[in-house]
C-alpha cells in the first residue's frame, strides 16, 4: 500500500467510474474497482472494466489490471496499478472497510450501498439520498451543476434520456432489439451513416438512427438482455473515442472534493 495509505473502493468500473479512479489515483489514493464477471460497458476504450476481459488496460497513461484475489489487489498498489475485481456485491468492501466507497454503478437506483459501509460513502447520480443511504451525492446530469458535490437530499431525477449533444438525445443510443448474444460489425471510432448496420443481436440488425462516430460498443459475444443499451453514436465527427471524457473527469472533481474534504476534516 502506498505512503498515504487512504483506501477508496469504487463500485463499477465503467467510463464515469474511471474518471473517478483516475482523478484519485493522480493524487495519490489507493483505488479498488469492482465489476460483474460480463461488464456490459460500452465505452470499453475509457473504461477500466475492459481488464475483466483484456487482463490489463491502459486508460490516459493510467494502468488497470484484473486481481484474482484480494491479496492480489493489495500488491498492486505498490506497482501504481488500480486492481479490478470481479465481485458484482462488492463483498470486499465488507472485508477491507475502507476509508472511502463510491458507488459508481450508475443505475440509476441504490443496488444496495449503506452510508455505514465506510467513514466516507459517495454515490454517483439519482437513486441515493444525502444523509440517509451515503454521506455525498455526485450530480451527473450534464448542465451547470455537472460534478457538484451535494450533502443534502438527491442529484436531478433520472428523465430516462441521455444529455443532448448536437440536439441528439435518445437518438444516439443503441440498443438490443431482443434479448441474446450481441455481434458488432462496426467498432470504436468508425464513422457511420443513418441506417448503416452496426451490430446484431442474434440475427437482428441493429441500425444508426443519427450520422456519426461509434464512440461506444459493447464487447462482441456478450448475451443482453432486450433493451439493453450495446452502443453509442457521437454526432460529433471530432469526437475523441480513447480519452476520459469530459463529463467523467468532471465527476471525478466532485468525488475528489468530497474526498479531501473528508480527509482535511480528520486532521
Amino acid at each position: 500500500m502506498s505512503q498515504l495509505s487512504t483506501m477508496v473502493i469504487i463500485k463499477g468500473a465503467g467510463d464515469l467510474a474511471t474518471g473517478v479512479a483516475y482523478r484519485l489515483y493522480k493524487c495519490g489514493l489507493d483505488v479498488i474497482m469492482t465489476e460483474i464477471s460480463s461488464p456490459l460497458v460500452v465505452r470499453r476504450k475509457v473504461a477500466f472494466a475492459e481488464a475483466v476481459y483484456e487482463g490489463t488496460v491502459t486508460v490516459d497513461g493510467v494502468k488497470a489490471s484484473l486481481a484474482q484475489t484480494i491479496d492480489k489487489a493489495l500488491e498492486m498498489f505498490d506497482d501504481r496499478i488500480i486492481p479490478v475485481l470481479v465481485d458484482p456485491e462488492a463483498e470486499v468492501v465488507k472485508t477491507l472497510y475502507p476509508q472511502v466507497v463510491v458507488d459508481a454503478r450508475m443505475a440509476k437506483r441504490n443496488l444496495g450501498t449503506t452510508i455505514d459501509e465506510a467513514p466516507l460513502v459517495i454515490g454517483l447520480g439519482p437513486g441515493f439520498v444525502a444523509g440517509l443511504d451515503v454521506h455525498a451525492v455526485i450530480e451527473t446530469c450534464r448542465g451547470h451543476r455537472l460534478g457538484r458535490v451535494i450533502y443534502r437530499g438527491g442529484a436531478i431525477d433520472d428523465t430516462g434520456k441521455p444529455g443532448a449533444v448536437n440536439g441528439f438525445t435518445v437518438e444516439r443510443l443503441l440498443r438490443a432489439p431482443v434479448e441474446g448474444v450481441v455481434k458488432p460489425c462496426r467498432v470504436i471510432g468508425d464513422l457511420v451513416e443513418k441506417g448503416d448496420i452496426v451490430a446484431f443481436v442474434e440475427d437482428i440488425e441493429v441500425k444508426a438512427e443519427i450520422p456519426g462516430v461509434i464512440r461506444g460498443m459493447i464487447k462482441d459475444g456478450v448475451r443482453v438482455s432486450q433493451g439493453t443499451k450495446i452502443g453509442d453514436i457521437d454526432p460529433r465527427k471530432d469526437t475523441e473515442c480513447d480519452t476520459i471524457s469530459d463529463k467523467a473527469l468532471s465527476v471525478g472533481g466532485g468525488v475528489l472534493e468530497a474526498v479531501f474534504s473528508f480527509l482535511t476534516s480528520q486532521i
